[in-house]
């Protein structure tokens, strides 16, 4: 079920779901105690090591992208993928329907991270080209994408994927560089 070093990788966009809750949990273990996972919609107070627990938070990611829910105060629409391979998890990506006012300052409308073990195989890249063509579909005409400003393989990425740096500025969440991609 593992992948390994030498095997190749064919990364899917998958929604959360409770299938996977086993796999979700082995890629969780393996980020350092406390650290953030920018697109993964984990909030301090969900619980996903329980069976119910895990099935209330796929929930309400999942709920999170229905235009007929109201998002919670501060919050926008979002879509959730989870970066899978053979319902590995690898990673995960989340595409803001809209932009809130802190997400204009400080977190854009694409947020995503990668398992400290699947990194520099080019998922992350894989994953934005993959939710730049969804907010296509969504008839988005640009997409704002923050990085801290010492996350330079991040920079670089959004830079590749067509990002022009608008500005760099300290937010309420820290310093964030702010990049446009033009869809």
């Amino acid at each position: 079920m593992g992948v390994g070093g030498a095997d190749e990788i064919h990364p899917e966009l998958t929604r959360p779901h409770t299938r996977l809750h086993a796999s979700w949990l082995a890629s969780y273990a393996e980020w350092p105690a406390g650290s953030h996972q920018d697109g993964a919609g984990l909030g301090a107070d969900d619980d996903v090591t329980s069976q119910e627990g895990f099935a209330a938070w796929v929930a309400k990611l999942l709920r999170s992208a229905d235009p007929a829910v109201v998002p919670a105060p501060g919050r926008a629409h979002s879509t959730y993928w989870w970066i899978t391979h053979e319902d590995v998890c690898l990673g995960a990506i989340e595409l803001r329907h809209e932009l809130t006012p802190l997400l204009l300052e400080a977190g854009g409308h694409i947020g995503y991270s990668v398992c400290p073990r699947y990194r520099r195989r080019g998922l992350a890249t894989w994953a934005l080209d993959a939710a730049l063509d969804r907010a296509r579909s969504r008839d988005m005409d640009r997409v704002l994408l923050t990085c801290s400003p010492d996350n330079h393989a991040s920079g670089r990425m959004i830079e590749k994927a067509g990002g022009v740096l608008e500005d760099v500025r300290d937010t309420v969440i820290g310093p964030k560089r702010r990049y446009w991609i033009t869809l």
